[in-house]
């Protein structure tokens, strides 16, 4: 079986029941709190890769902080510079993702979570 991460923030509904869906298939995946333990600019650049596509996908430019920095959806900075700005600012990382060793999905909807097993 493939071992799986989960990003999960304890405080976000969101994240809560992705780990209770994973839960209800039998799937235990290694939590990664990385509010608590910010993940470095390139353990975010390799989610980044995971994921593929738009590095703004991994972005919550709801968040007030966005705000503050000037962060918004139109801003194409290269995927190397979003990581280090969510590094730097992990409540800025939309939630939740589980990701495998070669690919990543965000919980949004929490069923998109499924797509990795």
């Amino acid at each position: 079986m493939q071992t799986l991460r989960y990003w999960h923030n304890p405080r976000c509904s969101k994240s809560r029941e992705g780990l209770a869906l994973l839960a209800s298939r039998g799937v235990t995946p290694e939590t990664v709190l990385y509010l608590a333990e910010p993940p470095s600019p390139a353990a975010v650049l390799a989610l980044l890769a995971r994921l593929g596509g738009d590095p703004r996908r991994l972005v919550r430019f709801k968040e007030d902080e966005a705000a503050t920095l000037g962060l918004s959806p139109q801003d194409e900075r290269p995927a190397a510079e979003w990581a280090a700005l969510l590094a730097a600012n992990p409540r800025l990382i939309e939630r939740p993702v589980l990701e495998s060793a070669t690919r990543a999905v965000i919980g949004r909807p929490t069923e998109a979570l499924l797509a990795l097993l």
